[in-house]
Parts: structure tokens; C-alpha cells; sequence
């Protein structure tokens, strides 16, 4: 579960996220190697030398975290685009719809270490269900060499009854409540307030874990997304960010200003550049043409000089070239495969592999974006929402949607067994009044 506290695997996963930052480690590695994993006060001298660890020489990415910082690097300041289009209401209920369907396409695999995107493969052939285009079947009996997580239950295809709970159906609702209360006034301390009252501690993870730690134990709100939080670089923000764009139609600046109110409280640098990405990506839907339009706009909100943009860009030129998926996804696994498999960097790099190649069809752009591996639900929920909004709620394919029955689950106090389309209701009349 990655807790924030003091342990061998703690201490590892901060190595890690400096050594990806840029950072030289190799004295702390060393140091690492040498301290006993139940040594808490050598384990501690570790973590003092990683925050001490210098950049390395030749380091070629500039990444900020604050605000204005971002707006400099975005290339020509990136402008927004203008009023969405007509059919509001359907593409805000599609994102919704996409959203979620996605999610729970993908939950019963979300497990990076053992469904990699081949043995996803071998599952699905085994049940005559490759290339995936419906809920994941269930096979029975279930051979030896494969374990759908516990939800399966109410995610697998035939036993799809509303929507299960998640934390990428959470983030949306609660950002959606958040949008209500506060308006343009919604700063991070908003945010934070919100996760200590509404959300129970075992229903948040990695990044988001950490903060809520360290909001518990008083810290200054700028300490909180890095204090003891190896993972501020995960997917967590980038989870974040749909209901930003969804109340931003075709104004992504807005949407991705908005967005770094709530990233920051958890995340830094490329955490919030997910974060940030996602809301321009579903901002930039609603105007645009094709899944292909809206994430080549997408680039635009992206710093230039980041590791995600390098990513970002990366899958894009597999898929001009005309790569197939097979060969672009394992492009993908060699150059992004060394980050955490939950690590905004790969797992957005499959986003975009999977709306690409999926060519605005909801079935195959959620499809293969689950098959693609990692942080499966995630993925498709995002890929879902982009494709829902492009589409609309009315084109997006009944099986699919119908086993949903307009519900969805909740964690959050208060928000158990929400009606979709109410969300959908309450997200278009704040996209049409604006935030005062």
C-alpha cells in the first residue's frame, strides 16, 4: 500500500523518485545497501542524504511546480481555444459515463506486477475475449497462473450492477462538490479540508496518502506534497483532473489553473503535470475534432522541457510513423517501464497510446488502453472520459453503459449511490454559469 512511514520499502521508493528527478544518489544507494531494513535511525540518515543528493551534470529537463512557472514554459503561453460547442449536455453525461465504465473496465486487472500487458493477453485469449471490447470475463474455474483483485465480483462482465466503488470515481465527485461549495474561490486549503472530512484514511493511496499524513500531523501546507512522499510523481493527481475540463469546455487554461489548486496539495512537477494535462485533455475534447485533435491540442498545456512532454511525444510520433499498437506498446514498456507502475510518466504515456490507436472508438480506445497494462483502471477511466466527452453520451455503446444503471458508488461520506446523470446535471450548469 505504500504507507508514508519509515521503512526499507519507503526509503527505496524515495531513491527512486530522486534518481528519476535528476538527482545523483549513488552515495545514498550505497548507503542503503549497507543499513538493516529494521535500522530506523540508519534508514533516517538515508533519507537525509537523498534530500541532500545534487542534480547530475547534464540534466536537460526543467521542471517547476508553481503556477506561474508552469504558464512560462507552455509554448506561446497556450491560449485558449473558445466557447464549447453545441451538445453540452450529452458530451459532459458521455465524459461521466465514459469515465466511469472505463474505470471498472479496467479494476479487475489493476495490478501492475502480475497483469502485465501479456499475460492481459494470454487471459483474454484463453477466454475468447481478445482483443478486449467488453467488461473482462471471468473464467471458469480460474486457472492457477491468474487472480483477478477481489472486485470482480462487480466488474467482470455479466456482474456489472452500477458502477464499484474507486478512487477514480471519488476524485470527480468530491472535485465536482468542491467546485459547488467554493466556486473560482477553490484554493488548496479547500482541498485538503475536504480529504480530512469526506474521505476515510484506507481509501486514499500512494501520494495522497502521504499528504493526508501529513495534514494530520499539522505540517505547513507547503511541506505537505513532500514531506516522507516518495510518490509525488505517481498517478494520483493525474486522476484528478477530468472534472476540471468538464466544467472548462474548450477553455483548458482555465481548466488546468483550476486543476493546480488541488494537484499541489499532493504532488510536484510531473504529479502535477498529469494532473494538469488531463483537465487541458478533456478541456481540449469538447472543441475538438477527434481523440487525435484533442490530444495533439493537449500538448500545448504540457511544459516543454518535462519528461511526461518528452513521453507524451514519444507516443505520438509511433503513431504517425504507423506503427502498430503491438509494436508502439512494447516502445512504450522499454523507454517508460523502469518508473513505478503507477508513475504518471508511463501509465500517460498508454493514454495516449490508447486514444490514438483507438481511433474514437469507445470499445477499442478503453480496450486497449486496459490491455496496454499498469494502472489499468486509471488508464481507462481517463482514456474513457476524453473519448465520452468526443462522442457523447447518446454514441457510447450500450454494453457498456446500460450495466451502470445510472449509479455509482462512493467512499465518500455522503456520496454513496450518486445517480450519474444527476453529476452529469450538476457539472453542466456549473460549465454554463462559470464559477463566481
Amino acid at each position: 500500500m505504500h504507507d508514508p512511514i519509515i521503512s526499507m520499502e519507503f526509503v527505496n521508493d524515495e531513491l527512486h523518485q530522486q534518481e528519476e528527478s535528476g538527482h545523483d544518489v549513488s552515495d545514498a544507494a550505497a548507503a542503503l545497501a549497507e543499513t538493516d531494513p529494521d535500522d530506523l535511525a540508519g534508514l533516517e540518515l538515508v533519507l537525509e542524504r537523498l534530500d541532500a543528493a545534487p542534480l547530475r551534470s547534464g540534466w536537460d529537463f526543467e521542471e517547476p511546480s508553481d503556477l506561474p512557472g508552469i504558464l512560462d514554459t507552455l509554448p506561446g503561453g497556450g491560449g485558449d481555444r473558445g466557447a464549447a460547442p453545441p451538445g453540452l449536455p450529452d458530451k459532459i453525461l458521455g465524459g461521466w459515463l465514459g469515465r466511469i465504465a472505463g474505470c471498472n473496465l479496467g479494476k479487475p486487472l489493476e495490478y501492475g506486477p502480475h497483469w502485465t500487458s501479456d499475460h492481459i493477453r494470454s487471459y483474454l485469449e484463453r477466454a475468447d475475449a481478445y482483443p478486449l471490447r467488453d467488461y473482462v470475463p471471468l473464467l471458469d474455474p480460474m486457472p492457477d497462473e491468474y487472480e483477478l483483485r477481489e472486485n470482480w465480483v462487480e466488474t467482470t462482465r455479466g456482474r456489472v450492477d452500477g458502477s464499484a466503488r474507486d478512487d477514480d470515481i471519488d476524485y470527480p465527485i468530491l472535485g465536482l462538490h468542491l467546485l459547488e461549495k467554493h466556486g473560482a474561490g477553490l484554493d488548496t486549503r479547500h482541498v485538503a479540508e475536504a480529504w480530512l472530512s469526506l474521505f476515510p484514511y484506507h481509501q486514499v493511496y500512494t501520494a495522497e496518502r502521504a499528504a493526508y499524513a501529513n495534514l494530520v500531523a499539522g505540517r505547513d501546507l507547503g511541506a505537505v506534497p513532500t514531506h516522507r512522499n516518495p510518490y509525488r510523481e505517481w498517478i494520483g493527481a493525474l486522476i484528478r483532473g477530468d472534472v476540471y475540463g468538464w466544467v472548462h469546455p474548450g477553455r483548458p487554461i482555465e481548466a488546468l489553473s483550476m486543476a493546480h489548486r488541488d494537484a499541489r496539495l499532493s504532488h510536484v512537477a510531473n504529479g502535477i503535470y498529469g494532473e494538469l494535462w488531463s483537465a487541458a485533455l478533456v478541456s481540449c475534447a469538447f472543441t475538438a475534432g477527434s481523440a487525435a485533435e484533442a490530444v495533439e491540442r493537449s500538448f500545448d498545456y504540457v511544459p516543454r522541457r518535462s519528461r511526461l512532454r518528452a513521453a507524451l511525444e514519444d507516443v505520438q510520433a509511433l503513431h504517425r510513423s504507423g506503427s502498430s499498437w503491438d509494436a508502439a506498446l512494447e516502445r512504450i514498456q522499454d523507454s517508460y517501464g523502469h518508473y513505478h507502475w503507477v508513475h504518471t510518466i508511463n501509465n500517460a504515456a498508454v493514454i495516449v497510446a490508447g486514444l490514438l490507436w483507438g481511433a474514437d472508438d469507445y470499445a477499442a480506445t478503453v480496450g486497449l488502453t486496459v490491455q496496454g497494462g499498469w494502472d489499468t483502471d486509471s488508464n481507462g477511466a481517463t482514456a474513457g472520459s476524453v473519448c465520452g466527452v468526443i462522442l457523447g453520451a447518446e454514441r457510447l455503446p450500450a454494453h457498456f453503459v446500460d450495466p451502470l444503471h445510472d449509479r455509482t458508488r462512493s467512499a465518500l461520506f455522503g456520496f454513496d449511490n450518486t445517480r450519474i446523470s444527476d453529476l452529469a446535471e450538476r457539472t453542466l450548469r456549473l460549465a454554463r454559469e462559470g464559477l463566481s
